[in-house]
């Protein structure tokens, strides 16, 4: 299945300053080299700020927040079948459609972040059956983001619970492979969700890994 991945050199070299910057502000005991660092994580900011949709406030405050080695963040999203169809929500600030799931939160492991998940933004409770795939968002087409994400797919099954918006969503529903709604994208691109589908026509594919 073919994957457009769009590039963007420029986006990959703030992340890379930041990561820098981050370390050298947690490991180094210099004032001056503190002071370098800081000014580092500034310029990353106003890349940011210069090719997104962000200001510079809100990019210095998100930076601000990271502490320690830097690593890319984990996201999980969870799959659910029923007749053919896969499960979706609208998310609340844009308005497109997900699947479900979020960031991966420190205590609990990625099955049961995704179990979370799926109760607080859809209501139903669910059991993880197989990891899908795990892929680096820059392979895949997703809109610029200040930090590095890994996106960790989750095949569930529906053991009880009913539908019913969560906090962050506003809707949800079954689609069909040939009916996609518009999809957040910074979230999943079509292609992931077709690569979804491929488990559903052939359950034995192996976990598909960048």
């Amino acid at each position: 299945m073919e994957v457009f991945i769009i590039s963007y050199k420029w986006l990959d070299w703030a992340q890379r300053i930041q990561a820098i910057s981050q370390a050298g502000l947690t490991y180094s005991q210099n004032q001056f080299d503190k002071e370098r660092y800081e000014e580092l994580r500034g310029i990353s900011a106003e890349i940011l700020e210069e090719y997104t949709d962000h200001d510079m406030l809100y990019v210095k405050e998100i930076f601000a927040k990271e502490f320690g080695y830097p690593t890319p963040k984990a996201d999980v999203r969870g799959v659910i079948f029923q007749d053919k169809k896969i499960l979706m929500v609208r998310e609340k600030n844009d308005d497109k459609w997900s699947l479900p799931g979020g960031f991966c939160e420190v205590g609990l492991s990625a099955k049961e972040n995704i179990v979370k998940e799926i109760k607080e933004e859809a209501g139903f409770h669910v059991v993880p059956t197989k990891l899908l795939a795990l892929f680096d968002m820059r392979k895949h087409g997703h809109p610029p983001q200040g930090f590095h994400y890994y996106k960790i797919f989750i095949r569930c099954e529906i053991i009880g619970g009913h539908a019913k918006p969560g906090i962050e969503t506003k809707d949800i529903r079954f689609f069909s492979q040939n009916h996609l709604p518009e999809l957040s994208t910074k979230r999943n691109t079509s292609s992931q969700i077709n690569m979804m589908f491929a488990f559903l026509t052939n359950p034995n594919m192996e976990t598909i890994l960048d």
